[in-house]
Parts: structure tokens; C-alpha cells; sequence
């Protein structure tokens, strides 16, 4: 027998002796979930608290949406439409767009997005956002990692290292569409806590792809004995270097690898689904790429994946704001709307968190006669389902939409209510590197109750 087969089987029947003679020690000293995670260190694990959301949607608009034309109604604004701002300067200019109350709660909501209006029950829209930078890179590292320049794990590695996957056949944070890999990395935490992507921005040619996801060459029983060899020596690496993140990663990226190749082709066949399902996202027409990756992030939370990242970019209206607003705003309305829906219908939306916005926002001033620069002084997201209060507003920009002036929420306090909802507390959520504990929100964060639910 090859050592390595030997090594394996010998490894098997040591843990089968283990299991018999001390099982009843090991129940009193540990859970199940425990002995998983020890044996798998993406295996779900226990939140700090009840958590109110198990898994998370971002939809992230790349580019900056203005705030002023979408969620945030400013009537003063649009009054002094062409006078001199106090902002450089620069004259104001007010939004085109027709704003109206919407649903029960009267949230006030642009005509951009009257079919995800049509949720405004469930949305809680913050207003009061500001960050740090006005680029665009800095910006999206910040929202994605916490830190405007440094390399930090994303939040949506830490939500997995804290949390664990459900789904042991694919990924527990995965990206649907394009940016740079430091925005999804793990950095110091262990490499298979870090994002997977697929596919990429302006994607329109079918549904994400896994490149390389079946092998031509071999069976399934081939491939395994194969892996079997290969991780045979990667343990061995380990062994010989103590302590190699790089060779852990490859080992556990080795067997998820191995394990997508049944369940990632499935996942992604979006076109399983009903005639109806697929009208809805608006799958073949205008919202095709958009619609797809909301579809996909449905069935993605429904088997379990811990986090994902939806891409929409090109937001950045420096100039043609009503036609280029429009068209982006067209892009994703629906698909958005449909996926609310689906989530609801499913009775997702309760465990799932729906987060939208972009890297900052807009300012009230025009720029090159009918666009908008860049603030990140005050800006919009809002979240969805995953225990938070739908119909309601929290915070206030001032009135003209430039400050953050009412229920202020920094990046790091929308990281802290973030992790909140999974159940983890920001504070306690650390990780040991370089001689001191880290975490999402450095050593800042505070979760507003008011939100919720």
C-alpha cells in the first residue's frame, strides 16, 4: 500500500477507535457543531446572541448614487434650484425626479425606483451616512473592509470566520461581479474565509460562470484518490512548516473545490426556474444582468451561503445626470423589487438581511452643468428583512442633502449593526495578528436600537 494510502487509513481507523472508546467523554466536553468546527473550520458555528438575520445580501452601487435623486427628498433643494450654494460655491441644483410617499409609511421615495417603492413598508432607509474619503477606491475599500487604506479582512470575511458556512459544497461569501480582490480578501484571517468571485462587471452573456468547474479528464473516484495524494503532501507541508496559512488555505480550497464541481452547476442554474420567477427579475430584457445575479443571490441564501455581494457599477453622474441616473436606476429597479419578493414570498426576507448603497454619495451643487460631484459628508443606504424596522427613516442629512446632521452613521457604526444582526458583537469578533487583537470596526462602532425590529 502507498504511504500516503497507508497514512489515510491508518487516520481513519484511529479516529473510528477514538469515537468508540471516548465518545461519551468527548458529548459531555463538546457539541456537535464544535467537533465540526474543529474538523472544518468553515462548519456553522454558534453566534455571541440570538441573531436576527442568518445571512446577508449586499447589493453594492459602485460609483456613488446620488442621494438627492433617489431615497433622501429635498424639497429646499429643489426650491433653490440654480442659486449659489455654500458648497464651492457652485450653483445648486435640484432633482429632476418626482418624489412620493410611499406605502403605509409614507416613505418618501424618487420615481427612479417606484417598483422597489412598492417595499417601502419593509425598508429601513438611513440618511444619516458619512465616511471618511471622497474617491472612489478608498471609499469601496472602507464600506468593504473598514480601514480607507490599509489591507483588512471584508466584512463579509468576518462574517464567515464568525459564523461558519451552512452549505459545506460551496462558498460562504461569494461576489457577483467585478473590483479589486483586496476588497474580498481574508488578509490576515485564514485564506478560505475570503470571498469567491464570479463572473465580472457588465456582465451580460448568460449567468455567472465557474470557470474550470468540471474535469473532462477524470471521474469523480480518480479525481478523489488524486486529491486524497495531493493533500496527503500539503499535510505533510504543514506539519514541516508548523504554521502556513497559504498551505491551510490550499487544503481547504482543495476540498470545497472539489465538492462545487456537483453543487456550483446546479446553483447556477438559474434557468430551472419557473417562467414566471424569471419575467419577474426581468431575466431577457433591459435588467437581464442584474436581474440574473438577484436571482441567483436568492437561491445562493436559500442553500445556505453566509454572505453575498451583488456588483452594479457605472453611479458615478458627474455629468447627464437625468439620462445616465435613469439608465442605472432602470437597471436594477426591478430585478431589486423582485427579489424583496422572493425573499418575502419564501419566507427569506425575515432571516435575510437586504443591504443596498454605494461608497458615499452625491452633492447638492451641480458639476459640469447637470451632474453631481462627489460627498461623503452625507449620504443613503438602507436595509431590508434580517431583524430590522421596515418603513422608517434614521437620520437626517441637512436640508439641502450635503451633512450628515440627524442619527449619524459612520461606516464603522453600519459595520457594527451589520455583524449585530448576524448576532456577533463587534467588539468581541476579533482576531489575533501582529501582537494585537483586530476586528471589523477597528475601535469604533455603535449599533443604533432604534432600527431595530
Amino acid at each position: 500500500m502507498p504511504a500516503y494510502q497507508n497514512h489515510l487509513s491508518r487516520r481513519g481507523a484511529i479516529q473510528t477507535i477514538s469515537t468508540g472508546l471516548g465518545g461519551i467523554a468527548m458529548s459531555a466536553l463538546q457539541s456537535e457543531r464544535a467537533i465540526a468546527a474543529a474538523a472544518n473550520p468553515l462548519a456553522a458555528k454558534q453566534p455571541h446572541f440570538p441573531a436576527r438575520a442568518k445571512n446577508v445580501i449586499y447589493l453594492s452601487m459602485r460609483g456613488a448614487p446620488s442621494q438627492v435623486d433617489t431615497f433622501d427628498y429635498k424639497p429646499v433643494l429643489n426650491k433653490n434650484h440654480g442659486k449659489e450654494g455654500k458648497y464651492g460655491g457652485k450653483k445648486l441644483f435640484g432633482s429632476p425626479f418626482e418624489f412620493r410617499q410611499r406605502g403605509e409609511s409614507g416613505l418618501w421615495i424618487s420615481e427612479l425606483f417606484d417598483q422597489v417603492a412598492e417595499h417601502a413598508d419593509d425598508l429601513c432607509v438611513i440618511n444619516g451616512m458619512h465616511g471618511d474619503s471622497s474617491n472612489h477606491q478608498p471609499a469601496v475599500t472602507a464600506t468593504h473592509t473598514g480601514s480607507l487604506n490599509f489591507i483588512r479582512p471584508s466584512m463579509g470575511a468576518w462574517a464567515l470566520y464568525g459564523l461558519g458556512n451552512e452549505n459545506t459544497n460551496l462558498p460562504g461569501y461569494i461576489i457577483l461581479g467585478g473590483g479589486q480582490k483586496g476588497d474580498y480578501g481574508s488578509a490576515f484571517l485564514p485564506a478560505y474565509y475570503q470571498g469567491t468571485m464570479i463572473g465580472g462587471r457588465g456582465e451580460s452573456e448568460g449567468p455567472p460562470r465557474v470557470p474550470n468547474i468540471r474535469n473532462t479528464r477524470m471521474d469523480a473516484k480518480a479525481q478523489r484518490q488524486q486529491l486524497d495524494f495531493v493533500q496527503w503532501l500539503n499535510r505533510n507541508q504543514l506539519q514541516r512548516d508548523g504554521h502556513s496559512p497559504i498551505t491551510e488555505g490550499m487544503i481547504q480550497s482543495a476540498e470545497l473545490a472539489y465538492l462545487m464541481q456537483t453543487s456550483m452547476p446546479e446553483l447556477l442554474d438559474y434557468e430551472s426556474e419557473n417562467a414566471a420567477t424569471l419575467e419577474s427579475y426581468g431575466i431577457g430584457g433591459a435588467t437581464d444582468s442584474f436581474g440574473k445575479k438577484c436571482l441567483l443571490a436568492r437561491r445562493m441564501v436559500e442553500r445556505g451561503v453566509r454572505f453575498v455581494e451583488l456588483v452594479h457599477g457605472n453611479w458615478d453622474h458627474h455629468a447627464k445626470l437625468k439620462e445616465s441616473i435613469t439608465k442605472t436606476s432602470g437597471e436594477t429597479d426591478q430585478p431589486i423589487a423582485a427579489l424583496l419578493a422572493d425573499l418575502k414570498q419564501r419566507d427569506l426576507l425575515k432571516e435575510t438581511l437586504v443591504v443596498w448603497g454605494g461608497e458615499f454619495g452625491r452633492t447638492p451643487q451641480g458639476e459640469g452643468g447637470d451632474g453631481r460631484g462627489h460627498n461623503s459628508k452625507g449620504f443613503t443606504t438602507w436595509m431590508a428583512g434580517g431583524g430590522v424596522k421596515g418603513g422608517m427613516n434614521y437620520g437626517a442629512t441637512d436640508e439641502y442633502g450635503y451633512e450628515a446632521v440627524e442619527g449619524r452613521m459612520h461606516v464603522h457604526d453600519w459595520h457594527a449593526t451589520i455583524l449585530h444582526l448576524l448576532g456577533l458583537d463587534h467588539e468581541k469578533l476579533t482576531y489575533r495578528y501582529a501582537g494585537r487583537d483586530f476586528r471589523l470596526t477597528d475601535v469604533h462602532g455603535s449599533v443604533p436600537q432604534e432600527i431595530l425590529a
